[in-house]
């Protein structure tokens, strides 16, 4: 098939080398345009950009499809289907009705559950006990689209964003190849009931309250890992919390109970497992005790 493939981040790329790699013809690439990052704020293209140029593929990075050029632009390419991973942009209804087939989206959730931007970070947040991928044909709402197809993954207890993510790119992948093989798009509309949205994240949201359960703590520790990172402070300095366990133990809230990074929480105990320094590379708890070690009865705020 002709294949217009949007998307932007790593999520994204997955997908893409899927497709590439089932032989389809991948007319046009869209991404977010690059970036201004680093020290030097150079511009730096984000993931599928920089692979779609490795492969040869033609890029497009426009910043809306406002212009009519555009618009004319993306209608040229005459594509059977366009799919959307990860984009960054609202397509407006005349784009999405320009190629044969429309435009497929993969969602990393279970729809109607959790729609928006953050789904695998929201799905572990709320201590769901399984999510998955949907393809759905695309319309103006915010993914309020029919549905083709789902998969689903059960969440474990060790699973953090990071971990998700990689499953469920690979899922989307592999999901996808199988339905444009088949040329049938036959999409059912999502359930009126069950709707619930995942907000994009706050970073205020990230800073750990040990007086919440540990179970909470738990799911927002691993849900925000790695970014943005959920976060405490010890001794004054803001530390990143980006792996931790339940484990058993009572004592005040944010309380060290041995020098090992159990901490008590408002009920239950978490051990930390993964901890970062600003400026610092992430460490297991064991090397990270080696420079900033916590002791016994000490406070983390």
């Amino acid at each position: 098939m002709r294949i217009i493939f949007m998307g932007t981040p790593d999520f994204s790329v997955e997908v893409l080398k899927a497709l590439h790699g089932a032989g389809h013809e991948i007319v046009a690439v869209y991404s977010q345009p690059p970036r201004r990052a680093g020290r030097g704020k150079k511009e730096r293209p984000g993931p599928v950009h920089k692979y779609a140029e490795g492969l040869g593929l033609p890029v497009f990075t426009p910043l809306s499809f406002k212009d009519k050029n555009d618009r004319m632009a993306f209608a040229a390419h005459r594509a059977d289907v366009a799919v959307v991973v990860a984009y960054g942009l609202i397509l407006p209804q005349a784009v999405l009705d320009m190629p044969v087939h429309g435009c497929l989206n993969i969602h990393a959730s279970l729809l109607p559950r959790w729609r928006g931007a953050a789904p695998i970070e929201r799905a572990i947040m709320a201590g769901d006990k399984e999510t998955g991928i949907c393809i759905m044909q695309m319309e103006a709402g915010l993914d309020t689209g029919p549905v083709i197809a789902c998969e689903t993954t059960p969440i474990s207890a060790h699973d953090t964003a990071d971990s998700l993510h990689d499953r469920l790119a690979k899922m989307g992948a592999a999901l996808m190849v199988r339905i444009l093989k088949t040329e049938r798009f036959s999409a059912k509309p999502q359930p009126e009931t069950g709707v619930t949205y995942a907000a994009k994240i706050d970073k205020a949201e990230a800073r750990i309250d040990w007086a919440q359960p540990a179970e909470i703590i738990d799911r927002k520790i691993r849900g925000l890992s790695p970014f943005p990172g959920a976060w405490c402070e010890i001794r004054g300095e803001r530390i990143k919390v980006l792996g931790s366990a339940l484990a058993p133990g009572s004592g005040g809230p944010g309380q060290a109970l041995d020098d090992d990074f159990t901490i008590a929480c408002g009920s239950g105990a978490l051990r930390l497992s993964k901890l970062q320094r600003a400026g610092k590379a992430a460490m297991l708890a064991a090397d990270f005790a080696r420079g900033f070690a916590v002791k016994k009865g000490e406070i983390l705020g």
